[in-house]
């Protein structure tokens, strides 16, 4: 008769922690996938703007004692 023994000792925790930073990662790069493709990527909206300026004319004021 054989006696197998195997002992666990409880090592796969660490690929739980491993797994949620993966997910994590995986969720954060689909949002930016909707943000760059569903929304039309990263070009901002055209806008037409018409800017006009009308500043009075300013003269300077007349020197005393002018020749």
């Amino acid at each position: 008769m054989t006696d197998n023994n195997t002992n666990n000792t409880g090592n796969g925790g660490g690929n739980a922690g491993l797994a949620f930073i993966v997910g994590g990662i995986v969720v954060v790069l689909a949002i930016v996938a909707y943000f760059v493709f569903a929304r039309g990527g990263m070009a901002p909206e055209s806008k037409d703007i018409d800017v006009d300026i009308n500043v009075p004319e300013v003269s300077a004021p007349a020197v005393p004692g002018g020749n």
